[in-house]
């Protein structure tokens, strides 16, 4: 017989813990705790079996694909497939899709462009956030060098900065 004192399984971890401290519980698997406990929902989340479910489809379909593609007419009617589509598709289809997705993508650049102010534009400069500097005078008491208000660098000190001659 097996020593009562003896532990091989956390189940009985738990009973012989409760025997010898009674002020000490621990919730039964069946009961629900805070959250922490087991949870009375059980099994995969249906994001995942639709995940699953999709990338199982793609796989099938591209092998369904290319054995429609690449398989002589002999050998598919020797299986017993007589009705298909035409092989044209085969082409024409991912041509068609690849040809879309270039003119969405042009499409959306020449919209981008359109909507885009001019570089001439004061919008390009200003707006409805943009902060004029103010006057900032700081006390004379502080003998820390304070720090002036936020505030956007205007164009012209911009166009000092960069394009004048710092001599």
């Amino acid at each position: 017989m097996e020593d009562p004192c003896s532990v091989n399984s956390p189940r009985r971890v738990l009973s012989l813990s409760r025997k010898r401290k009674g002020s000490l519980s621990f919730p039964e698997p069946d009961e629900k705790a805070s959250g922490f406990g087991p949870s009375a929902e059980h099994g995969p989340k249906p994001s995942e079996v639709y995940g699953f479910v999709g990338s199982i489809s793609v796989v099938v379909a591209t092998v369904i694909f290319l054995v429609w593609a690449y398989v002589p007419d002999p050998w598919l009617h020797a299986i017993g497939i007589f009705y298909y589509p035409s092989r044209y598709w085969a082409l024409a289809v991912p041509t068609y899709v690849m040809v879309t997705i270039v003119l969405a993508i042009g499409f959306y650049i020449g919209l981008n462009f359109m909507v885009t102010p001019p570089p001439t534009s004061l919008n390009t400069i200003f707006d409805e956030y943009s902060r004029e500097p103010s006057s900032f005078e700081p006390s004379e008491e502080d003998d820390e060098l304070p720090i002036e208000p936020i505030s956007d660098i205007g164009i012209n000190q911009i166009n000092d900065l960069m394009f004048n001659d710092q001599k």
